[in-house]
């Protein structure tokens, strides 16, 4: 528990930290590789460069300070940093590390009293304990389970399939045959890679697209021309490679009653988690409405339209509808399910006017920020809509 001093203290502090924008973290970030290149190994440095992670970090520590008292309110975004943190293999000691920098971009920042240093550092603290806890646990879990194991595990790639134009999928075995500890639909691993040429190991998590069976994980990856990692997989990964893998992660995943109808909403690759969530309510034999909607550019980028139409004939009540936003001539015919232009859901306000609907949502911010939209402004309770985002989480 903070002592009320120590959050009168921080929160007086608050509006100080705000008025230094991503600025802040940018500093803490340049100075915490400088001092500790070794976290260059560990952090995704895209994300560096776009800024993309030091907008979420001045997020979280806004977040924090400002509910210092109510620490419970952000449950929700601890559990999401705390699996992600976990295929990272993030440690207590890292920890240290992080709260020295951080307290030190405070003092050359905006050069606070000490006692204003010391309440931010047991605010800290604070936060650290939460998360090394629940970290904790995560990888006592999984040491637990079938197949289980904690850090990395080599892996074999057996397979590599091109889905489409842009999308290729990667399918992988451990390399001791041992089996593999089974996940929820909608759950990630993370790829742990450093070939020759890399400057720096990189990890990256990939969602989890077909159902367990206890011997294999299949990926799906976006050929990114800007991405040094997906670029590798699509160019230079073959069959008979080794890769290191963390345990499955991630707190979106699908968790219905057979009762509940279920709409997979994505673009682009934005399917992949979406895809296991459809392999397993086929798999239970779901009994309720389950709706597919999709958006890809055209028929050549969108992939595994074959597997998607397999698996909804396996379900009761299953509508598929696709939008290609810029469709090839032979795309759009009187017979198909393919319309053209973005993704409009106001014809189906029989699913956005049904309470029990939930709603899952994967792809772009902007749009995934769209369809949310069209589901807020039609009457859908937001605590209905559950979506992930690729990379540092934002709020929608």
């Amino acid at each position: 528990m903070i002592e009320a001093k120590t959050i009168a203290m921080v929160k007086s502090t608050i509006p100080a930290v705000m008025e230094t924008g991503p600025a802040l973290t940018a500093h803490f970030y340049e100075r915490m590789f400088l001092y500790n290149p070794e976290l260059k190994e560990i952090f995704n440095m895209s994300n560096q460069r776009n800024g993309d992670q030091r907008e979420a970090l001045f997020n979280a520590i806004c977040a924090w300070a400002s509910h210092l008292e109510t620490p419970e309110a952000l449950s929700k975004a601890v559990e999401k940093i705390a699996q992600k943190h976990t295929s990272f293999s993030i440690q207590p000691a890292q920890y240290d590390i992080v709260g020295y920098h951080l307290l030190a971009t405070l003092k050359e920042m905006l050069n606070p009293r000490q006692d204003v240093l010391d309440a931010w550092g047991k605010a800290y603290q604070a936060l650290a304990e939460i998360f090394i806890r629940r970290e904790a646990e995560i990888y006592q879990n999984n040491l637990n389970k079938k197949g289980g194991w904690q850090g990395t595990r080599r892996f074999r790639l057996i397979a590599k399939t091109r889905e489409s134009e842009t999308i290729t999928s990667f399918k992988f075995a451990a390399e001791d045959g041992g089996c593999v500890i089974a996940y929820q639909p909608g759950q990630y691993t993370a790829v742990w890679i450093k070939p020759d040429g890399f400057e720096h190991q990189e990890i990256r998590q990939y969602s989890l697209t077909h159902q367990p069976d206890g011997q294999h994980y299949c990926i799906a990856v976006k050929r990114d021309n800007k991405g040094l990692v997906s670029r590798w997989l699509h160019d230079c990964a073959e069959p008979g490679d080794i890769v290191c893998l963390a345990p499955p992660a991630g707190d979106f995943y699908l968790n219905v009653t057979p009762q509940t109808p279920v709409s997979l909403i994505s673009a682009g690759t934005g399917m992949t988690p979406l895809l296991a969530m459809l392999g397993s309510l086929a798999q239970c034999g779901h009994q309720a409405q389950v709706n597919w909607f999709h958006a890809a550019k055209n028929s050549h980028q969108h992939a595994f339209s074959s597997l998607v139409k397999h698996t909804g004939a396996q379900l009761r009540h299953f509508t598929q509808q696709i939008w290609y936003s810029k469709p090839e001539p032979a795309d759009i015919t009187e017979t198909s399910s393919i319309k053209a232009g973005r993704m409009d859901l106001t014809p189906y306000t029989s699913s956005l006017n049904d309470p029990q609907m939930t709603w899952w949502l994967c792809g772009p911010v902007g749009f995934m920020q769209f369809i949310a939209r069209q589901l807020v402004d039609n009457g859908v309770n937001a605590e209905r809509i559950h979506y992930e985002c690729f990379g540092p989480h934002k709020v929608l």
